[in-house]
């Protein structure tokens, strides 16, 4: 469902990405490892469309995205794209129901029909209690489950997360890490999640590891 050919990536003189090639099934979870300043999350930036590569191609769903452009671009990663970071990036002016809401909104869904989609996966995280409750309100566990359920309201081709575990204690990573899988399984949802935790490397499908701007 995802390639990725020949991706180059530089920052002036400095080369990050030195030629990827990268494939992914659809309901496969793949984890990128490898140490610190290897391009992991610079590759992962560029496969969710957040940047663009300096040559290569990549495709999701057997579209360039690396072509796509504006507008066509922005409905093209709200539609099929859901992104988890290390740090939850909820606004704290909204309360949890409506942080998920967020990108159905984007997408031009009815108020009645996103909520209903929220609510549901507030449910499935266990969240229903916290439905009305701002991030400050939240543990750092809920933080993070809520971010995954706004990554999914559009149900997404694909999500990407950057050390969604990052910044839990190991409970709330556990949990995190059972809730990947639960996905994957009961839904056929796609992931690729860049990690330095091992213990969510080892429940992967597939792990790839990434050193010095490649795939070894």
């Amino acid at each position: 469902m995802l390639k990725a050919r020949g991706v180059k990536k530089s920052y002036g003189s400095l080369p990050i990405l030195k030629g990827v090639d990268f494939d992914v099934a659809e309901g496969e979870l793949v984890s990128i490892i490898g140490a610190s300043g290897a391009g992991k999350s610079t590759f992962l930036q560029l496969l969710g469309s957040l940047d663009k590569p300096d040559e290569g191609v990549i495709s999701l769903k057997d579209v360039e995205i690396n072509k796509l452009q504006g507008k066509g671009l922005s409905a093209f990663r709200n539609l099929n794209i859901g992104f988890v970071f290390q740090f939850h990036h909820l606004l704290p002016e909204f309360t949890a129901l409506e942080n998920i809401c967020i990108p159905a909104f984007i997408a031009h869904t009815s108020r009645k029909v996103a909520e209903k989609k929220a609510l549901d996966l507030l449910e499935m995280f266990g969240l229903q209690d916290r439905i009305h409750h701002k991030p400050n309100q939240l543990s750092g566990g809920e933080q993070q489950r809520i971010a995954v359920a706004r990554a999914l309201i559009n149900n997404p081709a694909i999500v990407f997360a950057d050390e969604p575990t990052g910044n839990l204690d190991s409970a709330n990573a556990d949990a995190l890490h059972q809730m990947f899988i639960t996905l994957k399984n009961n839904f056929k949802q796609t992931f690729v999640i860049v990690t330095h935790n091992q213990e969510l490397a080892k429940i992967s499908d597939r792990v790839v590891t990434m050193k010095d701007g490649i795939i070894i």
